[in-house]
């Protein structure tokens, strides 16, 4: 939905819209574009080298493998 300058694409907006209920509210849509930009940054992140291995996070939480 995003490109690198931040800029979202119309075309991919409007699947984002299609893909709602018939029912949906603002707050679903809101929710939705929220998602769908977190995934989008991630895997910008993860690209770049930015993201931490499972079994780190674990480590620094006291959670178990």
């Amino acid at each position: 939905m995003l490109d690198m300058s931040g800029l979202v694409k119309k075309e991919e907006a409007h699947k984002l819209i299609d893909q709602l209920s018939s029912n949906a509210t603002w707050d679903d849509l809101m929710h939705n574009i929220y998602v769908r930009e977190a995934i989008e940054k991630g895997l910008e992140d993860s690209q770049l080298g930015k993201g931490k291995e499972v079994a780190e996070i674990r480590k620094r939480y006291g959670l178990n493998e």
